[in-house]
């Protein structure tokens, strides 16, 4: 049980952090500096699966389209250059802390005709083996605690530039094997959730160079809140907007070179400050109350932050990347990820390679902390796609 402890309270570090009480007063200057972060149930959903999007400091929403794209923003498979593509992605999570919990990503797309795309993806989250005890320190039984989502997506072209899609997901998360707490039976917790997605890319010249700009928009994770107990509240789960855009630049017909940046934001509620005296909304003396519906929710998460409109930027989280390819068969990466000290604090660096061979591409990504024993140092990620294209293979067997 304790093993069990260590591991939740882990991943709840890298995207939580505790939040400070205050037991008198308070003004908005008050407030500045504070730490508040956001909370949610199954923040696996959150993490970057893939090596590509991994070495660009984790952006994703208007990158050129790959077989990742179900997680970043499916109106790019629309656009993608293949018909069909499978990928996977392994990521060994948090090992400078824990050595076997890992990120498991299975993603396919297929498209059709006259620009639609339909894809799927699994992700598999292993928090390890956990040996479950009694009071007395007597051995229950081992159980391997595991988070998963089944995702099913359409997109669609509305024009040569512009498209969209939706996507459903199915989340479950098994934390504790039906082993009891505070006397009450637990479950695993499921859920149901949905994306809506739009994506925009165009050609221009620049210099008398080609080059092209992209815009993508994604709003994930809509979707029901998820318990693990009869009798215990319904948490959030992490219902997310993402905004981009990149710039690409094409020297000549072998250099090219990508520039993006992502912005993020939970649209879940901001926790207020109570007065110490409780929970309820009377007990509330800034902020306001989390207790809300999915839809109120989310409306409210873009002006209920105690702090006002400054706490509000700083839930923003920023993401720049940087790709060069070299003959669309070699490319170079790295990227930056930032997220304010009083949300998460969590801010690194990435660097990534990749390697194209005609229908195969492998990617890898590795990431820089700039704190010490950052639980996060040392994340290598790993990704392996299989592209198929009905012209390609025509060309290549004639």
């Amino acid at each position: 049980m304790k093993n069990l402890l260590l591991k939740t309270l882990l991943i709840q570090f890298v995207f939580l952090s505790s939040t400070i009480i205050s037991k008198a007063q308070i003004s908005i200057a008050d407030l500045d500096g504070r730490v508040n972060t956001i909370t949610s149930a199954v923040p696996f959903l959150t993490i970057t699966p893939d090596s590509r999007a991994g070495g660009l400091g984790d952006i994703g929403v208007a990158t050129s389209p790959d077989v990742n794209s179900m997680f970043w923003n499916p109106a790019k498979y629309s656009m993608a250059e293949d018909d069909f593509a499978v990928g996977i992605s392994y990521t060994p999570w948090l090992q400078a802390l824990v050595p076997d919990i890992s990120l498991t990503y299975l993603s396919a797309y297929k498209k059709f005709s006259r620009g639609q795309a339909v894809a799927m993806s699994l992700k598999y989250f292993s928090l390890g083996n956990i040996t479950f005890t009694d009071f007395a320190g007597e051995t229950l039984r081992d159980f391997n605690p595991n988070e998963f989502s089944i995702d099913a997506s359409y997109s669609m072209l509305f024009s040569d530039n512009f498209s969209g899609a939706i996507a459903l997901r199915y989340i479950y998360s098994n934390l504790t094997g039906g082993i009891y707490s505070n006397n009450s039976p637990t479950h695993a917790g499921q859920s149901v959730a949905g994306d809506i997605a739009l994506y925009y890319t165009k050609d221009i010249k620049v210099a008398k160079k080609q080059a092209n700009m992209s815009f993508g928009m994604n709003i994930s994770n809509i979707g029901a809140k998820i318990s693990y107990t009869d009798d215990s509240e319904s948490n959030f789960i992490p219902t997310n907007l993402r905004l981009g855009g990149t710039f690409t630049y094409n020297f000549d017909e072998y250099n090219q070179l990508m520039f993006g940046m992502d912005a993020n934001k939970l649209l879940i509620p901001t926790p207020p400050i109570y007065d110490g005296n409780g929970t309820s909304p009377d007990n509330i003396i800034a902020g306001m109350d989390p207790n809300v519906s999915v839809p109120v929710g989310m409306w409210h998460s873009f002006y209920d932050a105690p702090g006002g409109g400054k706490e509000e930027l700083r839930e923003i989280m920023l993401s720049t990347g940087l790709e060069y390819w070299y003959n669309k068969m070699f490319a170079l990466r790295t990227g930056y990820f930032y997220e304010h000290e009083t949300k998460g604090n969590r801010k690194y660096f990435t660097v990534g390679i990749g390697l194209k061979l005609n229908v195969f591409q492998m990617d890898f990504a590795y990431l820089i902390t700039t704190q010490q024993r950052n639980p996060l140092e040392n994340t290598l990620r790993f990704s392996l796609t299989f592209n198929m294209n009905k012209n390609k293979t025509k060309s290549s067997e004639e």
